[in-house]
């Protein structure tokens, strides 16, 4: 089985899931959001963004929830166990906030 090939951008240029990632037409999101250290400010920063947006098209909690999913979806293998983890406890703490059942 061959290795999966990893398409690049020509330098330069920006691939669309950065560009949807910081000029989202639902949320405007804090710079380096997803870089922050803690879980629960990760999901503070979605939720005041989500809140904010008068562009969303459904609630802010499934705003807030999709553009995390998204940039963990994007980033895919170029996350560390680390950071994945740290953006999965987002997730549970974005739930916590909206007052949603966490997962099992």
């Amino acid at each position: 089985m061959k290795p999966a090939r990893q398409v690049r951008a020509p330098a330069g240029r920006t691939r669309w899931s950065q560009q949807v990632t910081a000029h989202s037409n639902a949320l405007d999101l804090e710079p380096g959001v997803f870089r922050l250290e803690d879980p629960r400010a990760i999901a503070r920063s979605l939720k005041r963004s989500a809140e904010r947006s008068t562009r969303r098209k459904t609630t802010p909690f499934r705003s807030a929830m999709s553009m995390l999913v998204f940039f963990i979806n994007r980033a895919g293998r170029q996350l560390t166990a680390e950071q994945r983890a740290r953006l999965e406890a987002a997730k549970d703490e974005l739930r916590a906030l909206y007052d949603r059942p966490r997962r099992q």
